[in-house]
C-alpha cells in the first residue's frame, strides 16, 4: 500500500498553502498513492495571534479546507490534513483539529490534540498553547484503506495513556502529525516514535513542519515512517517536499505473531502504595 507524505515549510497565509497542499495531493495520486499525509498547522503557520485571527473560521466556512475536501474527490484519493486551527462554534478558544478525508464522504473523521504544548525549554522558546487552544475530549479511530487508524498531533505523542487506549482498539496505523521544534525534535523525536509502534506493533506515520517559516520559527523536519518493529522506512530529514514509501501491512501480523503484545496485555489497577 503506497502512501504520500508532505514535508512542508507552512506560511502565514493559508490559501497558498492549500495550493502547495492541492499540487502535492495530485504529484501524490499520480504515483499511486492511497493517502496523503500532511503535518501539523499544515494549513497556517503563525504565532502573530492578531494577524493569523484574520484567517481564524469554524470548520464548515473554512475555504481552505473545502479545496482539499474537492481535490481529494477530484483525484480520488484520502488525505490526511495534517492538522488546522479551528474556531470552536461558541467557544473562546480554537481547536487544533485533525481531518480525515474521504474522496468519497468528505470528512471521515476528526480529531483535536488533547494535550497542549505548555512548555519553557532551556533554549529561552517558550510556548503555551493552552493560551489559545482548548484540548481535544477523546481518542478517535477511523477505518481507512491503511486499516484501522489512531489519531493523534504532535505533543500527544509524549503520553503513552493515549497509544495504549489505541492499542487497546486494536489500530493498524497511528497518525502523528507535527511542528516539533528543532532542541526537542534532536533529543526525542526518533525515539519516541520508535516507542510508539513497537509497544503497539503498529505503522506509525508522523508528516512534520521543517525548516524557518515566514513568522521566525524554526521546525525540525524529519517526517518518519516506522514500522510495527520500530524499523525507519523514511526519514525525510530537513527539507521540504513530497515523498512516497510503499507500506506492507501484512507485517503488522508477522509482528504481532512474534511479540504478541496484545494477547499478552494486562489490565494495571492503580498501584499499591506500600508502608
Amino acid at each position: 500500500m503506497r502512501i504520500a507524505l508532505h514535508q512542508m515549510t507552512s506560511c502565514i497565509d493559508p490559501m497558498r498553502n492549500a495550493s502547495d497542499m492541492q499540487d502535492a495531493i495530485a504529484k501524490a495520486a499520480e504515483n499511486g498513492a492511497s493517502m496523503y499525509f500532511a503535518p501539523e498547522m499544515a494549513l497556517l503557520v503563525d504565532r502573530d495571534r492578531a494577524r493569523a485571527g484574520k484567517h481564524m473560521a469554524v470548520e464548515s466556512h473554512s475555504i481552505a479546507l473545502q479545496s482539499l475536501i474537492a481535490a481529494a474527490a477530484r483525484h480520488r484519493i484520502w488525505v490526511h490534513i495534517g492538522s488546522m486551527p479551528i474556531l470552536n462554534d461558541g467557544a473562546e478558544k480554537l481547536a487544533n483539529r485533525s481531518i480525515i478525508i474521504s474522496p468519497d464522504v468528505a470528512i471521515a473523521a476528526r480529531y483535536d490534540k488533547m494535550h497542549l504544548f505548555d512548555v519553557d525549554l532551556a533554549s529561552g522558546e517558550t510556548w503555551h498553547e493552552s493560551s489559545a487552544y482548548v484540548g481535544g475530549e477523546q481518542p478517535v479511530v477511523v477505518q481507512t484503506p491503511l486499516g484501522l487508524m489512531g489519531l493523534a498531533i504532535c505533543y500527544d505523542m509524549r503520553f503513552p495513556d493515549l497509544f495504549s487506549a489505541y492499542a487497546k482498539s486494536g489500530v493498524d496505523v497511528l497518525t502523528l502529525p507535527s511542528a516539533f521544534t528543532v532542541p526537542t525534535g534532536e533529543a526525542h523525536w526518533h525515539a519516541l516514535l520508535r516507542a510508539r509502534a513497537i509497544e503497539s506493533a503498529a505503522f506509525v506515520i508522523a508528516a512534520a513542519q521543517c525548516g524557518v517559516h515566514e513568522d521566525g520559527r524554526q521546525t525540525y523536519g524529519h517526517s518518519l515512517v516506522v514500522d510495527p518493529w520500530g524499523t525507519i522506512l523514511l526519514d525525510m530529514s530537513s527539507l521540504p517536499g513530497l515523498v512516497c514509501v510503499d507500506l506492507d501491512l501484512d507485517t503488522i501480523k508477522r509482528v504481532r505473531q512474534q511479540i504478541p503484545v496484545h494477547a499478552n496485555r494486562r489490565n494495571i489497577p492503580s498501584p499499591f502504595i506500600a508502608e
